[in-house]
């Protein structure tokens, strides 16, 4: 029987050597190399379990921890049924900024630190924006902002990432709209307890994100980085206050 790597094994010994675990890695990474290389046709299906377990020469218990693996990174899943198997979906930034918390954690990384890294990105990203916007990202951008304010009363939301996600986007560079929406997700959200204070907090973002929204429009970039800064600015005041507090509640809880 055909192994990963082309030699021929008798059946029933195919995993002898090496470990299943180590084995389904190198099976998962053959597997994500095809999809790659048919270009991730998302919904499309690679093949059948029985299919794909003859031609890599595995056991099916390999074969499905190989699956985990795709399924953990949302490379692919098993689709059950008439026309299912391997099937291609698309991968999605959650996953990275999973893995990404997993280290930033283990490297003791503060919300400082997270929120510089994404100051600097959200710099390039503005000037970006503002330097490539055609029509249709005129129309995006002033549908955001209504959503944004929808989004505000509807539960008293100081706002979302979503204008910042939609200027990332703008930029036509997925690296930047990535690296954007994970330190977006391991940004801390603030949350004000006071009602007038939340409002008051709401109509600032909301002022904020359109003074931005109005310079990337004119496609004034220094214009909409230095509105980007200052908002930043006003977003690393919060967390600091908010860590603080945190700090402060923890300390009363040890004196208690």
């Amino acid at each position: 029987m055909a192994t990963v790597d082309g030699s021929v094994q008798p059946a029933g010994v195919q995993d002898a050597g090496e470990s299943a675990d180590k084995l389904a890695e190198v099976v998962a990474k053959k597997l994500h190399a095809r999809i790659a290389e048919m270009g991730y046709p998302v919904g499309a299906v690679v093949g059948s379990e029985p299919e794909l377990v003859a031609e890599l020469g595995i056991s099916r218990g390999v074969f499905r921890e190989a699956v985990r693996l795709l399924e953990r990174d949302e490379i692919a899943r098993m689709r059950r049924g008439p026309g299912g198997g391997l099937v291609v979906t698309q991968p999605r930034a959650a996953s990275v900024a999973r893995s990404a918390a997993m280290y930033l954690q283990f490297h003791k990384a503060s919300p400082r630190d997270i929120f510089e890294a994404r100051r600097a990105v959200e710099m390039t990203i503005v000037e970006l924006a503002a330097e490539r916007i055609d029509e249709a990202g005129v129309v995006m951008l002033r549908d955001a902002l209504a959503q944004e304010e929808r989004f505000q009363q509807s539960g008293g939301h100081l706002g979302s990432h979503d204008i910042h996600l939609l200027i990332a986007d703008l930029t036509g560079n997925p690296a930047l709209r990535l690296f954007l929406e994970v330190m977006a997700r391991l940004t801390p959200e603030v949350k004000p307890v006071d009602r007038e204070v939340v409002e008051g907090s709401q109509s600032e973002v909301r002022h904020a994100h359109s003074r931005i929204v109005e310079a990337v429009i004119a496609k004034d970039a220094s214009l909409a980085k230095h509105r980007m800064l200052r908002h930043l600015q006003g977003i690393g005041r919060y967390l600091e206050v908010s860590e603080q507090a945190g700090r402060d509640s923890g300390s009363a809880a040890e004196t208690d």
